[in-house]
C-alpha cells in the first residue's frame, strides 16, 4: 500500500473581505473562457459557493460528461480530474492544486489489480471511483457510494466479485448483498477511517432527537449497525448513505438536528439546503487535508494560466472508458 503526505492546510488562504471579489473575478474568467467549475462537497465553503455544480463524484462525473463547456475546472482531488477527462477527452480538464491528492485512492495500483484477479480468475472486478485511471483500466465497472449497490446488481448472480479499494464500503455491499460473493481490497480513506466512534456516541447522547448520517464509507458504519442491533439506536434515526443521499435527507427528514459521519465539508451544502436545521459533526477533525488544498487564489490561477491540465494516455482512457460509462449508466 502506497502511503502519500498530507499536505498542510492553511486555514486562511484570504482575508474574508476579498472573498466576494474573487469569487466575481472567477466567474468572470469562466465565462470569458467558456469553462465550467466543478466542486465537491468535501470543498471548502467559499469554493463551492463559486462552482457551477457541486456534488458527489457520481453527480460530478455526470456533468463532466455532458458539459458543452471549452474547460473544465475541476475543484476536487487528482483521481476526479482524470476521470471527467477520460468522459470528454475533447475538454481541457484543469486541477487547480497538484497537492490534491488521495489516500485511498494511494492504496492500490493497477499490478495489486492484474495480480488479484490472476488469483480470482472468472470474478467481476468493480472499483470505487476513488482510484487512479490506470487502475479504472483494469476494471469491469466503476461505482460510487451512491450507485454501488446498482452496480453489483447488474452483475449476474452466479459472478464472484472483487470490489476495491476501499474495506468498509466492500463490507456495506456485503452487509446489503449477503448472497454475493465478494472479496474486498483492504484499503481506506484516512478522513473517513479516523472518524471516532466514540465521539459519535458522544454527540448521539448529547442530542438523543438527532438523526445520524452515515457516509458507508466510514469505519463507524459498522459499529452503529452492531449498536442497532443490539437496540441502542434506532434504526429509525440513523441513515447510511452516499452523500448526495444525505442532502436529500436532511431535507425529507422532519427532525431538526442532524449528526454527520463523513467530511465536515458537506455541512455546507446541507446549512443551504435545509435552512434552520443543525448540522453537528460527528468528528470535527473529519477533514480531508488534499480537498482543503484548493483556494479561490489556486482556482483563479488555474484559469488565468490554465493550470494544472490533466492528461490521460489514451491507451489507458480507452480501458478506463469502459467502467466508467458503466458507472454512468446506474443508479440516480
Amino acid at each position: 500500500m502506497t502511503a502519500i503526505p498530507l499536505p498542510v492546510i492553511d486555514p486562511h488562504p484570504q482575508d474574508p473581505t476579498e472573498i466576494p471579489a474573487l469569487q466575481a473575478e472567477i466567474r468572470a474568467l469562466a465565462r470569458r473562457r467558456n469553462a465550467v467549475i466543478l466542486a465537491h462537497n468535501y470543498q471548502r465553503p467559499e469554493v463551492q459557493d463559486v462552482a457551477d455544480f457541486v456534488g458527489d463524484s457520481l453527480g460530478l462525473s455526470r456533468q463532466a460528461a455532458r458539459t458543452e463547456a471549452d474547460i473544465i475546472v475541476f475543484c476536487g482531488v487528482h483521481f476526479m480530474a482524470e476521470t471527467a477527462k477520460i468522459l470528454s477527452p475533447g475538454k481541457t480538464v484543469l486541477l487547480p492544486d497538484l497537492d490534491a491528492g488521495c489516500s485511498l485512492a494511494a492504496s492500490i495500483t493497477a499490478e495489486d489489480v492484474r495480480k488479484w484477479k490472476a488469483k480470482f480468475p472468472g470474478y467481476i472486478t468493480v472499483g470505487y471511483v476513488n482510484t487512479t485511471a490506470e487502475v479504472k483500466a483494469e476494471l469491469d465497472y466503476a461505482c460510487t457510494s451512491g450507485n454501488v449497490l446498482d452496480v453489483i446488481d447488474a452483475i449476474p448472480e452466479d459472478k464472484g466479485i472483487l470490489f476495491l479499494p476501499d474495506f468498509f464500503l466492500g463490507a456495506h455491499v456485503r452487509r446489503n448483498r449477503p448472497s454475493r460473493n465478494v472479496e474486498v481490497w483492504l484499503g481506506e480513506c484516512h478522513v473517513h477511517k479516523g472518524i471516532n466512534p466514540d465521539t459519535l456516541e458522544a454527540q448521539r447522547k448529547a442530542h438523543p432527537e438527532a438523526d445520524v448520517l452515515v457516509h458507508p464509507e466510514c469505519g463507524c458504519a459498522g459499529q452503529v449497525i452492531y449498536a442497532m442491533g443490539r437496540g441502542d439506536i434506532s434504526p429509525e434515526r440513523v441513515h447510511i448513505a452516499s452523500t448526495e443521499r444525505m442532502i436529500q435527507l436532511t431535507k425529507e427528514r422532519p427532525v431538526k438536528e442532524f449528526i454527520i459521519a463523513t467530511e465536515t465539508g458537506i455541512m455546507h451544502r446541507m446549512q443551504q439546503a435545509a435552512p434552520g436545521k443543525t448540522f453537528l459533526a460527528a468528528d470535527p477533525e473529519a477533514i480531508c487535508a488534499y480537498m482543503k488544498t484548493i483556494t479561490l487564489p489556486r482556482v483563479r490561477e488555474s484559469l488565468v494560466l490554465d493550470r494544472f491540465e490533466i492528461t490521460v494516455p489514451e491507451d489507458v482512457a480507452q480501458r478506463a472508458r469502459l467502467s466508467l460509462d458503466r458507472m454512468v449508466s446506474l443508479g440516480r
